[in-house]
């Protein structure tokens, strides 16, 4: 199965893939929208597109991916949430098939479990949790644990005190401005200075993918923008991109001057309530090990790692790496290993 470049795909192609999505529930996230791949492609980071063909030759799965080398990985890496072929429910997509012509190995790490031939390349599988919005807060209240109801309810009293002692509470749920993205990148990134994390946004390529992605508008495929004010105070803000029903949180960030107000469930709150206007039936977390995505989900959907390799040696250190990091997740001493666990996983396999 040979990949074609993102922007060589027929309109055969493409239509196939907007068909099959919208004949796979589980296809709802915007990773999986021909716009997430065509806006990584635009924005410097090639993607190809292997398309596997049925005996009459229709289109049965399309696969984009990145090639480094010897290596492919999943569209939008390393920062796409969801990762997979498309392809309709019960579909066979034997991974091993991309292998070949110079490539070695496919690599994944958040995995939707699409089909069932990736079993035996999966390594190890984590939750990613989501928030259903169905029937906004009222609705999220009756689905939520008993810390989502009771951090919902410290948010909106903390919502009130800020907006004594600071200045008028301003939520805009759909900003266009490009002056608050920035400010999203610029805490971002000293977020991840301060927690010893990989700083995504040190390629100017994924600062330029933001804005492009801010500039797409409509409900079928955009990015979002969310802020939160108090007075002239940015508190919190959220960037990340929808498709239909559904929006992923992607990168939320927060002023840590107004830290001790919690203002990221602020946000996140702001955001539940405005959900049936903005037509939202779901936020995707995202997987992850903060403890507000415990608290706040209302279920999860689990993504796997692995490798496609016939390196057996390869597969081997692989699985050696994801035992590491998960027993370092496990131990007690867990808190003081997470810079050690962020290295682990921002190590270039």
């Amino acid at each position: 199965m040979s990949g074609t470049a993102f922007d060589a795909l027929t309109q055969e192609e493409l239509d196939a893939w907007h068909k099959l999505r919208a004949n796979n529930p589980l296809l709802d996230s915007p990773y999986f929208h021909p716009g997430f791949a065509a806006a990584v492609h635009q924005a410097g980071n090639p993607v190809q597109v292997h398309v596997g063909r049925g005996p009459t030759g229709e289109v049965e799965s399309l696969f984009p991916v990145h090639r480094d080398g010897a290596v492919l990985r999943p569209v939008g890496w390393p920062g796409a949430d969801f990762q997979g072929p498309i392809l309709a429910p019960g579909t066979r997509f034997d991974p091993a098939r991309l292998l070949g012509g110079g490539v070695s190995t496919l690599e994944f790490d958040h995995l939707l479990e699409l089909a069932d031939d990736f079993q035996p390349w999966i390594t190890g599988s984590r939750p990613s949790p989501y928030v259903d919005t169905t029937g906004g807060l009222d609705g999220y209240l009756a689905r939520a644990s008993k810390s989502g109801k009771d951090n919902m309810g410290q948010a909106r009293r903390r919502t009130a005190k800020a907006e004594r002692e600071i200045g008028p509470i301003r939520f805009v749920a759909d900003s266009l401005d490009e002056g608050d993205l920035a400010k999203v990148i610029e805490l971002k990134r000293g977020q991840y200075a301060a927690t010893g994390a990989k700083d995504y946004f040190a390629e100017d390529g994924r600062r330029s993918l933001m804005t492009d992605l801010l500039r797409t508008r409509g409900t079928d495929f955009a990015g979002i923008l969310s802020t939160l004010y108090a007075g002239d105070q940015l508190l919190a803000a959220h960037f990340g991109i929808r498709s239909g029903a559904v929006l992923h949180w992607w990168f939320p960030v927060y002023d840590p001057a107004h830290a001790g107000l919690a203002p990221g469930w602020m946000l996140l709150r702001e955001l539940v309530m405005a959900a049936p206007q903005l037509g939202f039936a779901r936020i995707d977390l995202g997987r992850g090990d903060d403890e507000y995505k415990r608290r706040a989900k209302t279920g999860e959907t689990p993504v796997a790692q692995g490798m496609v390799t016939r390196s057996s040696a390869r597969r081997a250190l692989r699985a050696a790496r994801e035992s590491l990091v998960t027993a370092a997740k496990d131990s007690p001493l867990g808190p003081q290993l997470r810079r050690v666990v962020r290295k682990l996983r921002t190590i270039k396999r």
